[in-house]
Order: structure tokens, then C-alpha cells, then sequence
């Protein structure tokens, strides 16, 4: 056994040290090894914080004693419970030094040469950076523990990182107190056995997708004329001058209609918010960096967004899913994972996403909204969030409508005049430039977004289960528009909630023959325009189903 494969094998993930401080020489060596890790693209992303304050260590122990009852709960049975407490799975406070070891995300904001494929290269290579440090503390005698049973989040804003910086854990440091008698510390304490020789398999056979189309029912529905009269005359019956009651009028009847009843009921009203990156992003048409459409899921996570304060306010299931966020975000987060990748690739040179993602996508929203449908919920709204996609939505928008893609674009998250014409240039040349086939779908794959494909295939969905579909904005809107191509019979079941202040949105809603409920000049996405508009369809329903009718109120229709 060589030397090298000696430092290997005595790597140990350290949780018992010694009081020894951690000489400067050390530290330098082992930094200075990690710095020689491999980083893509050369970008030099890593970036290393050094914690040597109680304080400091002791409000990080605090979070981890926090997630770690979370850890305690989540274990399958009591004698694993006792075997998990029994465990020390951390020495922030004993050991004399702590590393927290950063990756840049703001790196890609720009092309990097080996994240067209992944951006988690980027995070890769930080995770290597972290190995050598190990090792060459190993060969120095000294040792290194990772936490990782932290909120990331907590922990952020706890030590003041930057938003692009990104954690892998905290790293314990300083001279081991035990060698664990050479083997990992949990095989030791017969937590897990390691097994003794990798696992390795060749991969000989060239597998074929295996994603299934996903074929939507198209089927004419014949309205019953019948019905569709007595359900007039009883909204003509209430003690009110006939057509008094407006907007309220028609959506009475089309509720009554959707759920072929005179006595409409909405059961467990949900908001879906898709959300995901897009590639073009990184070519300036926001007035934002990529990296907010993360933060702002994580606000979605902690109730601090509009559409958590709407949803609250009146009573709606509100439900965020990851549909392609540039982000890892953790596992026991409240957050539906539906990721097709991390964000699209931009489309200025190339396709957005391929049709077997584009296909996931459908399948993927499909399957959300069934979920939530099986539930019993009669009335779902979608929302977005998506640094770049009022850009996606645009292009779509122009190329499904054969418009000047200037009669399309608008201001977004509010970029300026002269980032606006910047806009628009970049967007006409990605449409010039494309010379792929004429059929939709593979416009659709080509410019599209992972949300925006996730709400069509949530939308067919909702259809599907005879849900009322409410419609946010633009971005939603130009979701709808390609579920109604693929399905003309879904308007009977959609209720446009908003005009947004985005120049294309009319455009959409004149070319479908409908008319939104509300004109607030709206444009912040989020499902936020459903969610405000809920109480009016909630008062169509309630006046329907509620009102008195001249018989029963003893009033002469003839005086009103």
C-alpha cells in the first residue's frame, strides 16, 4: 500500500478533538490544497470563511440542535431513535477551528466553460476542493468533521453570506482525539457497515427513452341546452333587476355549468406556483439577477411572498413546486419537487429544452394536479416565478400568434426603456435565428420554459378532472393559450382572473374571446391576480346559491 493510499484510507470524517489550536502553517497547507482542486472552467468559485468565535459557534450549534430533533423525528423506529441520539454528529463548539466552504453561484451569471451540460459543476468542484483539504490535514496529522444537519438558510443569514455564496456545511477542524481503531465512526459504532469494495458496473446495452406522450382528451362536449336554461332562469330569479349583477351573472352560470349543477359548490380551493430558471436570463432581459427566482422560492417557503399573504387571506391551499430552479434546495423543505433540470439552456443559440424534457413536463404537471384533484379540490389557480419568463413567455407568445415579437414583450420584473429595446433585440435574434421544424411542439421545446410547460400539462390536467382553472397573468395566460391549442374545450372551464400591465396579456385574452374579472395593472406572477380574485368568484357562487328568488322573498318581479 502506498503512502497516498495510507492518507486515503485514514481519512476520517472527525467528531472528537483534541484542545490543540490549529497552526497557521497547517491551515495555509491545507487551504492551499484545496485551492489546487479542479474548478470549472477555471472560475475559481471556492471560497473558504474561518470561524474562530464561541459566539459564533455556538448560535451555529443552536441550528444544528434545531434540525437535529427534526432528524430525531424522522427516524423509523425507537431503537433507531436511541442508536441516532446516541450518536455525536458534531464538534462545533469543542473543535478549535471552523471552515465554512463556499461556492459562487454569481459565476453563472456568465457563460463558464463545463455548466452547459450542469450547473452543478460549479458546486463540484467546491466538493473537491473540500476533499483535499481532508486529505492534506489527514497527511499533516490534523482532521476535518462536516455538518450538514443545518437550515441552510438560517445558516446563511446567521454568518452574513452573500445570496450568491452557497454553504456545502460547516466544517469542524483541529487534531483528532481518536483514530475511530481505523474505520468510519458510525461502522465502529455499528450504525452501518461500510462495504469492502466499490460498486462498480459496466453499462453495455444503449437504452431508449422510455417517457410516455401524453395523449389529452379532445373530446367535444355537447352543453345541455336544458340545463343551461334553467340555470339561467334561476340566476334571473334572484330579487334583482335581471343582468343587475353583472360579471357575477356569467360566472355563475359558467360555474353552474362547469360542475352541471344549480347548487355549485367550490371544495378546497389550491394555487400551484411553478417555478424555474431559463437560460436566456443570463443574457440581461431582466432587471434582476437569475439567482432571485431561489430566493424568492425560499420566501414562498417561509410565508413572506404576496401570494402567501393572498392565499392566507383567503383561505386557499397554496402549494410551490420546483419545476427547474438553478438551486439544491433541501429535502425536508415544504416544496414539490418536479425538477427537469437546472433552469433551461438559453435559446439565443440552441433549444431551450429537448421534447423529452418538454414531455416530462406535461407529464409532470399532469400529475401534480391529479394529485390535488384526488384530494377532492374543484378549483385550482396557477401562478410562476421565473427569472427571465416574461422573455420566454414573449417569444412564445409571438411565434403561437404570428405577432412582431415587439407587439409582445413588455417590461417584466421592470427593466428600463433602454433595457427594453435591449430586449427585444436579443429576442428577435433568438427567433431569427431559429431553423428548426415548423410544428409547434418543437417551437414550443425549443423557446420554452420548465414551468411554463409543467402549467400546460397541469391545465390539460385540470380539464381532465373538471376543475375550475383560474388564470393569472401574462406568463399563465401564454400557458393557457398553448393548452388551448391542444385542447379548444378548455375556456368552458377557465376564469381569467387579471389584464395584466404587460402589453401582450390583452393581445391573448382578445385572441381567446374572454374577459378578466379585474384591471389592477398587476404584474408581479405568483398566481397572485387568482388569489385576489377568489372572493368575487366566491360571491358568484354565494349569490347563486343563496340569494333569495322573488317567489321565495314574496316580491313582484314586475316592481324591479
Amino acid at each position: 500500500m502506498t503512502y497516498l493510499d495510507e492518507i486515503l484510507k485514514s481519512r476520517r470524517d472527525t467528531r472528537h478533538f483534541t484542545e490543540d489550536q490549529v497552526p497557521d502553517a497547517v491551515l495555509e497547507k491545507a487551504l492551499q490544497a484545496g485551492h489546487w482542486a479542479p474548478s470549472v472552467g477555471l472560475t475559481d468559485a471556492t471560497k473558504y470563511y474561518l470561524i474562530r468565535s464561541a459566539e459564533i459557534k455556538k448560535a451555529i450549534k443552536d441550528l444544528f440542535l434545531d434540525y437535529d430533533e427534526k432528524a430525531v423525528a424522522l427516524t423509523d423506529n425507537e431503537q433507531q431513535k436511541l442508536a441516532y441520539k446516541a450518536l455525536k454528529l458534531e464538534a462545533i463548539e469543542e473543535a478549535p477551528l471552523g471552515l465554512v466552504i463556499c461556492y459562487d453561484r454569481s459565476v453563472l451569471n456568465n457563460f463558464t466553460i463545463g455548466t452547459v451540460g450542469s450547473n452543478e459543476a460549479v458546486k463540484f468542484s467546491s466538493v473537491c476542493a473540500a476533499q483535499n483539504i481532508w486529505l492534506s490535514l489527514t497527511e499533516q496529522g490534523y482532521s476535518m468533521g462536516w455538518v450538514s444537519i443545518l437550515n441552510y438558510y438560517q445558516f446563511k443569514q446567521l454568518l452574513g453570506l452573500p445570496e450568491n455564496m452557497e454553504p456545502l456545511g460547516y466544517f469542524c477542524v483541529g487534531k483528532p482525539a481518536t483514530n475511530y481503531d481505523n474505520q468510519p465512526m458510525l461502522q465502529q459504532l455499528n450504525w452501518k457497515q461500510k462495504q469492502e469494495i466499490p460498486l462498480v458496473e459496466e453499462i453495455t446495452v444503449l437504452h431508449e427513452s422510455t417517457v410516455e406522450k401524453v395523449f389529452f382528451d379532445t373530446k367535444n362536449e355537447i352543453d345541455s341546452v336544458a340545463f343551461a336554461n334553467a340555470l339561467q332562469h334561476k340566476i334571473d330569479q334572484k330579487t334583482k333587476p335581471t343582468g343587475s349583477l353583472g360579471i357575477l351573472e356569467v360566472l355563475a352560470k359558467q360555474i353552474g355549468m362547469v360542475f352541471q349543477t344549480l347548487e355549485p359548490k367550490i371544495t378546497k380551493p389550491n394555487i400551484v406556483v411553478f417555478a424555474a430558471d431559463h437560460g436566456i436570463a443570463n443574457h440581461g432581459v431582466s432587471a434582476y439577477p437569475q439567482d432571485v427566482t431561489r430566493q424568492m422560492v425560499n420566501n414562498f417557503l417561509i410565508g413572506g411572498a404576496a401570494i402567501n399573504v393572498f392565499c392566507e387571506q383567503n383561505k386557499i391551499q397554496l402549494a410551490i413546486v420546483d419545476a427547474g430552479v438553478n438551486y439544491d434546495f433541501p429535502m425536508n423543505t415544504d416544496l414539490i419537487s418536479a425538477k427537469i433540470g437546472k433552469g433551461t439552456h438559453s435559446f439565443l443559440h440552441g433549444a431551450a429544452m429537448s421534447k423529452t424534457e418538454m414531455e416530462l413536463c406535461f407529464i409532470k404537471g399532469s400529475e401534480i394536479v391529479a394529485t390535488i384533484a384526488k384530494k377532492g379540490s374543484n378549483c385550482i389557480g396557477f401562478g410562476e416565478m421565473g427569472i427571465g419568463n416574461t422573455a420566454t413567455a414573449s417569444v412564445l407568445m409571438s411565434i403561437i400568434l404570428e405577432l412582431p415579437i415587439q407587439d409582445c414583450v413588455g417590461k417584466g420584473t421592470g427593466v428600463n426603456d433602454e433595457k427594453l429595446i435591449q430586449k427585444i433585440n436579443i429576442l428577435k435574434k433568438c427567433i431569427d435565428n431559429y431553423d428548426g421544424s415548423e410544428d409547434l411542439d418543437s417551437k414550443l421545446a425549443y423557446f420554452g420554459g420548465f414551468e411554463i410547460m409543467q402549467m400546460v400539462g397541469g391545465m390539460l390536467q385540470a380539464k381532465e378532472a373538471n376543475m375550475l382553472i383560474l388564470v393569472d397573468g401574462f406568463i399563465c395566460s401564454v400557458a393557457f393559450l398553448i393548452a388551448f391549442k391542444k385542447n379548444p374545450s378548455i375556456t368552458k372551464n377557465a376564469i381569467f382572473c387579471h389584464s395584466s400591465a404587460e402589453q401582450g396579456h390583452q393581445k391573448i385574452l382578445d385572441y381567446l374571446g374572454v374577459r378578466s374579472l379585474l384591471q389592477l395593472d398587476l404584474r408581479l406572477g405568483e398566481g397572485t391576480g387568482c388569489a385576489i380574485a377568489f372572493s368575487i368568484i366566491e360571491s358568484a357562487v354565494a349569490f347563486l346559491n343563496e340569494m333569495a328568488s322573488f317567489e321565495s322573498a314574496g316580491v313582484n318581479s314586475r316592481e324591479l
